[in-house]
C-alpha cells in the first residue's frame, strides 16, 4: 500500500477523533472528546435550536414546554425554569447538558456540574446570537454543515428586515410580558434588539434588570406611542385591554395595543424573526396613525 495512502487514512482517523473545543455564552471553554450523542436540553429555545442545527436526533431529554418542532413533544421531560429533576437528568446519561444561564436555577446547575456532567451555557442577548448559537450547537454535535446553512439563512433574513425597517421613524414602545406583576424588558434583553430592528424605541431600555417589574404609573409617565404584549399562549391576552381605561395614553388614543405570540418573540430561536416581522408590521401601522 502506498505510503501516501497510509498517511491519508491516518489523517482521516485523527480528524474523526479530534477534540471538540467550543466557548459558551458565559465564556467557559467546553471540551468534548467526540461529538455529543446524548444531549439534554434545559430550555425550549435550546431544544428548538438543536433541531435547527441538525442535532435533534441526539436529544435524550428536554425541559417542559419544549413543543417545537413536533418531534420534541415526544421526548422525556426533566424539569422547567422553576426546577430541574436532577435524578432524571443523570439517569439519561448525557454526554452534554445545555443550560440557559439566566433561565435555569443556578443551584441545580451547580449540582449537575458537581456531579461531573458536561454543561454548556447559552445566554443570547442579540438577534445574531441565535445564529451563532446554532453554529456552536452544530460544532458540539458534529452537524456543522447543517448548522451553518441554518445560521446563514437566519442572518440573511435578519439583514432583510433590518434594511427595510431599522431606519424608519422611531416608535416609542412599551413591551409587556405579563400583567401581574407588570413585566417588561430592558435594553440588554434580546427583545429590545427586535425592537431596534423594527425602528421601535424601548421606553424602559435604561432599567438594569433584564426583565424588570414596572408600575402602571411608570408606563403612564412614559406615555408610549405603542404597547406590544406577548402573554402565555397563542391567544391575545385579555389584560392588554386594561390600558383602554386610560384614554389619554397615546397608545390607547391611537389604538396601538398590539399582540405578538410569545413563541415567536420570547424564544431565542429562528422563529424570533417571525415575531420580528409581526412586530415591524405593528410599528408600521402605528406610524400610519400619526397626525
Amino acid at each position: 500500500m502506498p505510503h501516501c495512502f497510509i498517511w491519508l487514512i491516518a489523517l482521516v482517523s485523527l480528524a474523526s477523533h479530534a477534540e471538540i473545543v467550543v466557548e459558551d455564552d458565559v465564556g467557559r471553554t467546553v471540551r468534548l472528546a467526540a461529538p455529543a450523542r446524548r444531549i439534554v436540553s434545559l430550555a425550549p429555545h435550546i431544544t428548538e435550536n438543536l433541531y435547527a442545527a441538525g442535532a435533534g436526533g441526539f436529544i435524550v431529554g428536554v425541559s417542559d414546554y419544549s413543543n417545537y418542532p413536533e418531534a420534541a413533544k415526544q421526548l422525556p421531560r426533566v424539569g422547567s425554569s422553576a426546577g430541574l429533576d436532577l435524578e432524571a437528568i443523570v439517569a439519561l446519561k448525557p454526554d452534554l447538558v445545555i443550560a440557559w444561564e439566566s433561565g435555569n436555577p443556578a443551584m441545580h446547575l451547580a449540582k449537575l456540574k458537581a456531579m461531573g456532567l458536561q454543561l454548556f451555557f447559552t445566554q443570547p442577548k442579540k438577534i445574531d446570537d441565535i445564529a451563532a448559537g446554532i453554529e456552536r450547537f452544530g460544532e458540539l454535535a458534529g452537524t456543522g454543515a447543517v448548522a451553518r446553512d441554518a445560521a446563514r439563512a437566519f442572518r440573511a433574513r435578519e439583514a432583510g428586515l433590518s434594511s427595510r425597517y431599522a431606519k424608519r421613524p422611531r416608535v416609542r414602545t412599551f413591551y409587556q410580558i405579563w400583567n401581574k406583576p407588570l413585566l417588561t424588558v430592558n435594553g440588554e434583553q434580546i427583545i429590545s434588539d427586535v425592537m431596534r430592528l423594527c425602528g421601535a424605541e424601548n421606553v424602559f431600555a435604561g432599567l438594569t434588570q433584564l426583565a424588570p417589574t414596572v408600575s402602571v404609573e411608570a408606563v403612564l409617565a412614559a406615555n408610549p406611542e405603542a404597547i406590544v404584549a406577548s402573554g402565555m399562549d397563542e391567544v391575545r391576552p385579555e389584560w392588554l385591554d386594561m390600558w383602554k381605561r386610560w384614554t389619554d395614553l397615546t397608545a390607547t388614543a391611537r389604538g396601538n395595543l398590539f399582540f405578538v405570540p410569545p413563541d415567536f418573540i420570547n424564544r431565542h430561536t429562528p422563529r424570533l424573526l417571525d415575531g420580528a416581522q409581526l412586530f415591524c408590521d405593528h410599528m408600521e401601522l402605528a406610524r400610519t396613525k400619526r397626525n
